[in-house]
Order: structure tokens, then C-alpha cells, then sequence
């Protein structure tokens, strides 16, 4: 057997040998777990995982590598990947790297040949944990020293939104829309262009003042990472913006919406993330299987001197995935609806059509 040359380490003391890929640096994030089969270059590149080492649960990574076309964000910003199995040969006529090319290129550190059905079960019954990605032969007492004494990181919206505006138009168009940068997924910009609205994509801190400028006819306030109290500047954007145009938001804009309102949110023990989550809508009855990366949800009880009413639930725990307030053309769900334009959720982005036709 050959000899392991990384390990990972985490906050209960539990260490697991392995081999590196990737970046060679060493990696102190926040550990969650991913449930998907596939989608692993867009995990990578969504930026809502910005600091967070990511246990992926389907055990085969790889085995269709990375295609240009398919990134999700122009600078990914991920803070490591824990596999069971790394395929170095890829079978996909349209890869132009290998996982292990791709993370070398974007600065991930990875580690594979790990027990993750183990790692997934101690986050499931303990909680979301810090973790680290440390070279094989580190002494276990200083990796739990690093790991202690290293801050989480807060404001990571200042990293990941664009520093100033950019266009992402469609020819023939019907409609402008300006989206609020969280973080936001390249996914939901081609949904809006193919929905025949050109988007202009601004800085997270952008004023109301400076989003109304452009004339705009509907605000989509999008995904992002980190906890929902640190966009406070958002939350006031949101609440200046309120009645004026339709809103719509998702995952993290989600979260920001309910707040602009004065719901509160709570951090989840384990959070959702993954490509097969349930969630029901209440007006149609119907279940959507839907893809959520968040680690907070609204607290019912702050909903109780507010205006929203509750629109979707999550199946399994029953925590809200999404609302409306409907006398200020307000909405937002707890998911990702960006898979395909053919996906159970994209009559999200009719009813927006529809809220700014109107």
C-alpha cells in the first residue's frame, strides 16, 4: 500500500489518513457533507461553499472531470474536498481537466481513500464541526492547536461579490432585471436570459438608489455563503426596495428577505445540502425533489408579527423553504430552482415573469 500523505483532522479529535489531490496547502474550514451523485464541478465552483470543506457522500468523484463550460463562478472559491474515490481518468468526450488538474488550478486542496460514510455520520450526530486538511506527518497536537486558534472567517460576501457591475444580456429581450451579488450562481443568470430578461449583476452593497438607476423591471437577490447576520447591508437594501418592484431570492436572498421583514434565522446541525432534498409546495400539494446548500433556516416563531406566509416546506424537518409576501410581490425560496430549465422548480422564474409582466 502506498504511503498516505494527507489527513484529515477534525474539532472532536477524530483523524482520518488519506492522499492528497489538488492544492498542496493546508485547508481550516468548516466541514459539511453533500449528498449528490453528480454535480461535483458545480459544487466545487458554487460559491455559497466559500470556506467550507465539503464530505462528499456518493463515493466515485471524478469519473467525468471538468468541462469548461460548465463552472458556476469565475473564481471559485471552496475551502477544500474530502472523497472516498478519485478518478484520474475521466470518460467524457467534453472534460478538458482532470478533478485532480482542476483543484491543482484553483487552489483546492483535496483528500480521497477516506472512510466518508464514517465522516458523514459523526457530522449527522454531532453537528457541523471545523476540520482541517493537514499534510500526513503533522503532529496531532499542533493540527488541533491550528485548528483551534484559527478564526472562522466572517464578511465573505466583501470576497466573493463582484467589485463593480457587469451585463449578462439576451437577444430580444423583454425585461431587465438587476440581481443583487451574494454569490451568485452563473445557473440562475442563464435561467433569467433564457426567461428572455437581459440581468445586471451588481455589487452586494449596491444602494437602493444606484439598483433603480437601471430602470429595472423585477430584483433577484441570489445565493451566497456565510451566516445571514453579516449582510445586514443587504437586509437594508431589501426593505428600501420592498413595494416598488417584484422580488424574488433564493438560498441565502432567502434568508435576507425574511429578515428585511424582522424574522430571525437559527443555524441548522447539520444544514442541507445536496441535489435530492423534498420539499412540498403547500399551494399545489405537489413535492418537488429540489437542491439546497444552506446551514440556516427562518425561526417559525419570529414569523409571528410579520406579513409572510409560508409557501414551501422541507419534508424531513419541516423547516421553511419558502415564503411570500404577496401586497409587495415577494418571494423567496430555501433552494436551489437553477438545475434545468425543465427542472420541478423553474415555474419559480415564471411566476417572477409573470409579477413584473403584471
Amino acid at each position: 500500500m502506498k504511503p498516505f500523505t494527507k489527513k484529515l483532522v477534525l474539532e472532536n479529535g477524530k483523524e482520518f489518513p488519506g492522499y492528497g489531490f489538488g492544492s498542496n496547502r493546508t485547508a481550516v474550514c468548516e466541514i459539511v457533507f453533500n449528498t449528490s451523485m453528480v454535480g461535483y464541478q458545480e459544487i466545487v465552483s458554487d460559491p455559497t461553499y466559500t470556506e467550507q470543506i465539503v464530505v462528499m457522500t456518493y463515493p466515485l468523484m471524478g469519473n467525468y472531470g471538468f468541462a469548461d463550460e460548465d463552472y458556476e463562478s469565475k473564481f471559485p472559491s471552496m475551502g477544500g474536498m474530502v472523497v472516498r474515490e478519485c478518478c484520474d481518468a475521466p470518460s467524457n468526450f467534453r472534460y478538458t481537466k482532470t478533478l485532480n488538474e482542476a483543484f491543482e488550478e484553483l487552489n483546492v486542496p483535496g483528500i480521497s481513500g477516506v472512510d466518508t460514510r464514517m465522516i458523514t455520520r459523526i457530522i449527522r450526530n454531532e453537528g457541523t464541526q471545523r476540520a482541517a486538511i493537514v499534510d500526513y506527518d503533522m503532529p496531532h497536537d499542533e493540527v488541533m492547536a491550528l485548528i483551534r486558534n484559527t478564526e472562522p472567517s466572517h464578511n465573505l460576501l466583501e470576497r466573493i461579490s463582484c467589485k463593480k457591475r457587469w451585463f449578462s444580456r439576451t437577444p430580444n429581450h423583454k425585461w431587465d432585471v438587476v440581481a443583487i451579488d451574494c454569490g451568485i450562481k452563473y445557473s440562475f443568470i442563464r435561467q433569467l436570459n433564457a426567461k428572455g430578461c437581459n440581468v445586471t449583476i451588481v455589487p452586494y452593497n449596491s444602494t437602493p438608489e444606484e439598483i433603480l438607476a437601471f430602470n429595472p423591471d423585477g430584483i433577484f437577490v441570489s445565493n451566497g455563503p456565510g451566516n445571514p447576520a453579516d449582510a445586514e447591508v443587504v437586509c437594508k437594501t431589501i426593505k428600501a426596495l420592498r413595494g416598488k418592484l417584484p422580488i424574488f431570492g433564493v438560498d441565502l436572498g432567502h434568508q435576507l428577505i425574511a429578515i428585511s421583514y424582522g424574522a430571525k434565522n437559527e443555524k441548522l446541525k447539520v444544514g442541507h445540502r445536496g441535489a435530492n432534498h423534498p420539499v412540498k409546495n403547500l399551494e399545489s400539494g405537489k413535492l418537488e425533489i429540489v437542491l439546497q446548500n444552506h446551514g440556516y433556516s427562518i425561526n417559525e416563531e419570529s414569523l409571528a408579527n410579520t406579513p409572510i406566509k409560508v409557501t414551501h416546506r422541507n419534508i424531513l424537518d419541516n423547516t421553511i423553504a419558502g415564503i411570500e409576501v404577496k401586497e409587495e410581490n415577494v418571494f423567496s425560496v430555501q433552494y436551489q430552482p437553477d438545475c434545468t430549465p425543465e427542472s420541478t422548480s423553474s415555474y419559480l422564474f415564471d411566476k417572477f415573469i409573470k409579477l413584473m409582466e403584471e
